[in-house]
């Protein structure tokens, strides 16, 4: 027995009994887990998990990737919604679209900054909106973050690849497959852990960084003391002459279209355990740092779109005209350009990782609390949670694929869902502000309920302007998603009502007196003589082989085999089944067993396990049948006694086996 502390029934690990020393048992490993090893690397063990903790540069590689990245293409989708409608007066627009998201930006860091603070465990909006509004808002906030995470996935590689084709034409009629590659690779990279995927994609991050404020700096260089910035040459000068009004329902679309750069900060908050101690303090700094660098290119590359009239088109991106404008055509000026261009296409990629680092988590989140199935709470070979992460490449593949990698198609239902779950975490924090009065509430309760009027008129203002664009699909799929895991959760909740209902008299029922054991003998082989063994192990009151008899020919080959081998010392009983109707034939002496209330019946089931899929399918699997009608009778059991077949091994008789 484990000893256990009765008054807080909390297990003494110092008792745990430890697995047997190395070379004790020596078991041989399998095919599929030596692969795993080579891909992934040595198994890490719990006690592995601390040192896994990141510290804050490699954080801000890790979380920061997708917000930062998303610089690279927010500006172009707000040119995108005003130049065809208003022509060149879009390029005056621009910028201050641009200063009024940053100002969300810049409420959405206090405001983090205050949800870190009080949940320095993990700050997420699922968290906040559970602990504060209930769970079923928190399904609404969780749901609506995993979308959009899901979205980032195929938004970053889509844009990625629009990045490589920019620079390399070549590559456009691959995209799609480019694109399922690059997902393929990142989840590679996070199946090998959160530190190693920190490391893998810490480059790119950092080299976006700089090759960014080097592109911003010589354009504000050009642009005062450099002699200017040129206008872009424009592919289709029509586009230009375009004399719409900028009226405000368009203005708030380009600004909703902006709305794209503010996806990923929620990320260090839902992250904040992955960081190394004080986690709560290095979160902190990393998400001012985030803000800092992403409200800076951000207006930087708009205000260079700005001067430079750069018009988006499908051939090349704007920031990559704008690099190329910046840049100049001379030798250096083309290096850097392809400089710029790499680095765009590999943080655009790596954007997904954020999505990587905090869908698995946000889903475990869900599972713990029985809205997911409990398989997304397991820690894999690495200490991540690898379901989640296979989860999310299949679902991102799967956008990619439906939307052929196209990332104006897929930006409408971009932003909704993370603005939604922005509303609903800084709202739950205004409610603790003024549930808990803490030291300083006062100031929470400002910061965090103008972030939560802020944040929902910019939910309104997208699901209004891109309701015709996509944003639809993701209202109505919300809704959906969110039924179907409340109706997961009541299934998790029958389950448990029903298996712990009188669960001490269950621990406490008599043994009954008699216990006799069914064995289910269809032909005699190796997987009958390892059924038999481990029957005649059981030493049961009573034990019989059974055969049901469909075919009389055959029933009389069996009794003659079974006697030359010399096996009546199990007695073998031949029941009668002229209407072919096996299992409940088998249901029904199961029953005449139990007919005197007094006997624990256990139906035993030779069954062969195979070394190839395909071999399966060349077998019945009448005992899967048996297993689900026999225990519907209590005191019914069915155990399978398994049989595994190797290539060398084909099923001759084992004499020697079945012998008495």
């Amino acid at each position: 027995m484990v000893p256990m502390d009765k008054g807080s029934l909390t297990l003494n690990r110092d008792h745990l009994r430890p697995l047997p020393a190395p070379g004790t048992v020596v078991l041989p490993e399998s095919t599929g887990y030596r692969w795993k090893r080579k891909l992934l690397g040595e198994p890490l063990h719990n006690d592995q998990l601390a040192h896994e903790r990141l510290g804050k540069p490699t954080a801000l590689a890790v979380f920061a990737s997708d917000a930062l990245s998303s610089t690279a293409y927010a500006s172009e989708e707000i040119l995108r919604v005003l130049v065809p409608a208003v022509g060149a007066l879009a390029f005056a627009r621009v910028l201050p679209i641009t200063l009024a998201m940053v100002a969300v930006l810049v409420i959405l860091m206090f405001s983090y900054r205050q949800t870190i603070k009080a949940y320095p465990s993990a700050g997420g909006a699922y968290i906040v909106t559970k602990d504060n509004l209930g769970l079923m808002p928190a399904q609404v906030a969780g749901v609506a973050l995993l979308t959009d995470y899901i979205l980032t996935v195929a938004v970053s590689v889509s844009a990625g690849v629009a990045a490589l084709y920019s620079a390399f034409p070549v590559v456009r009629p691959y995209k799609v497959p480019v694109a399922l590659a690059f997902i393929a690779i990142i989840a590679w990279g996070n199946l090998r852990g959160v530190k190693e995927s920190g490391r893998i994609f810490a480059l790119p991050t950092y080299g976006f960084l700089i090759s960014i404020f080097l592109m911003i700096g010589m354009g504000i260089e050009r642009a005062t003391i450099g002699g200017g910035l040129h206008h872009v040459p424009v592919a289709d000068p029509s586009a230009l002459k375009a004399t719409g009004a900028a009226g405000i329902f368009l203005l708030l679309h380009a600004f909703a279209s902006g709305g794209a750069a503010m996806t990923g900060v929620e990320a260090i908050s839902n992250g904040v355990p992955a960081f190394k101690p004080p986690e709560w303090k290095h979160a902190r700094d990393t998400l001012m740092v985030m803000g800092a660098c992403l409200g800076f290119m951000f207006i930087g590359i708009s205000w260079l779109a700005m001067q430079m009239h750069v018009v988006p088109n499908d051939k090349s991106t704007a920031i990559a005209q704008i690099a190329k404008g910046v840049f100049g055509t001379g030798v250096f000026g083309h290096v850097l350009f392809l400089v710029v261009q790499a680095m765009t296409m590999l943080i655009l990629v790596l954007a997904a990782n954020t999505s990587f680092a905090d869908f698995p988590r946000l889903a475990s989140f869900h599972a713990e609390d029985a809205f997911m199935p409990k398989q997304l709470t397991k820690r894999g070979h690495r200490l991540v949670f690898s379901n989640g992460i296979i989860a999310l490449a299949i679902a991102g593949a799967v956008l990619v694929v439906v939307f052929q990698a196209d990332v104006t198609h897929l930006i409408p239902l971009y932003a909704i869902g993370v603005f939604t779950s922005f509303t609903l975490s800084q709202t739950g924090m205004a409610i603790r502000h003024l549930r808990l009065h803490e030291v300083g509430w006062r100031l929470g309760l400002a910061i965090n309920g103008t972030g939560a009027l802020a944040t929902g008129l910019v939910t309104i203002v997208i699901a209004v302007t891109k309701f015709a664009h996509g944003a639809w699909f993701i209202m109505i799929l919300v809704p959906v998603m969110v039924a179907g895991l409340v109706k997961l959760n009541h299934q998790y909740e029958f389950e448990k009502e029903d298996l712990d209902v009188d669960l001490q008299d269950a621990t406490q029922t008599r043994i009954l007196r008699r216990h006799s054991v069914l064995l289910m003998v269809d032909e005699i082989d190796r997987s009958t003589a390892r059924a038999i063994q481990y029957a005649r192990a059981l030493t049961p009151d009573e034990m019989r082989a059974v055969h049901i008899a469909i075919d009389p020919l055959e029933a009389e080959e069996l009794v003659d085999e079974w006697a030359t081998l010399g096996l009546q010392r199990v007695p073998l009983e031949v029941v009668d089944c002229p209407d072919r109707r096996l299992t409940r034939a088998v249901v029904q002496l199961v029953a005449e067993e139990l007919s005197d209330h007094e006997t624990e019946v256990t139906v035993l089931v030779p069954r062969r396990e195979y070394t190839r899929t395909w071999h399966r399918l060349l077998h019945d699997r009448t005992g899967d049948a048996i297993a689900k009608v026999v225990p519907a009778r209590p005191h019914a059991n069915v155990t399978f006694v398994p049989y595994h077949l190797s290539p060398s091994q084909h099923g001759g008789k084992a004499v020697e086996e079945l012998a008495p």
